[in-house]
């Protein structure tokens, strides 16, 4: 049963994170747009059936839920906090387990495969630290030639920055390795 530690206001005003004391899961992230993706998940599910929550977006020892807007965020996260106290905490992992689980992109040339792994490594050092203490996080979908697909996750789905000026910054930063690249979020 994760405890909550803190709950905190996000840069998109729809969306709050929770930080948690126990993990719900180990570096697995969970990221639900509608309650038919999340249908599988207790928790996500049990959330979605909370009127105006509109995105569940977990990993580790935090919890992103963004609103429709129609909520009062006091009232909301009440409700919340119930099905959170009452979701297990994440069983004991092994590193490899985890490092296995992780995405890959399928059908990448050995050279493509090399390149997209530069990229996450500079976008795990110097993006996604930041994404995820504001509530949300970034999943790479696909890299063709210089076009590197990325898609939000939690806070910053529906973030309006998180669409202009942090795709720029991100974009900017992936073009010291990769000069050429675009970067498009989908």
């Amino acid at each position: 049963m994760p405890k909550i530690a803190d709950i905190e206001d996000t840069p998109n005003p729809n969306a709050v994170k929770f930080t948690l004391h126990e993990p719900l899961t180990w570096g697995i992230t969970h990221s639900y747009e509608n309650a038919i993706q999340a249908q599988d998940d207790k928790l996500a599910s049990t959330l979605f059936d909370i009127e105006h929550v509109s995105n569940v977006f977990y990993v580790d020892r935090w919890l992103t839920v963004t609103q429709d807007g129609g909520a009062d965020w006091p009232e909301l996260v009440r409700l919340i906090a119930v099905p959170l106290r009452a979701a297990p905490a994440a069983a004991a992992q092994s590193a490899a387990s985890v490092f296995a689980a992780r995405a890959t992109i399928a059908d990448l040339s050995d050279e493509d495969q090399a390149r997209l792994e530069e990229i996450n490594v500079l976008l795990d050092e110097r993006i996604r630290p930041s994404l995820q203490s504001d509530g949300g996080d970034l999943h790479v979908v696909g890299l063709a030639g210089n076009y590197l697909s990325i898609h939000y996750q939690g806070a910053c789905g529906s973030c309006p920055s998180s669409i202009s000026g942090t795709l720029k910054g991100i974009e900017n930063l992936v073009r010291t390795i990769e000069p050429d690249i675009e970067v498009v979020a989908v």
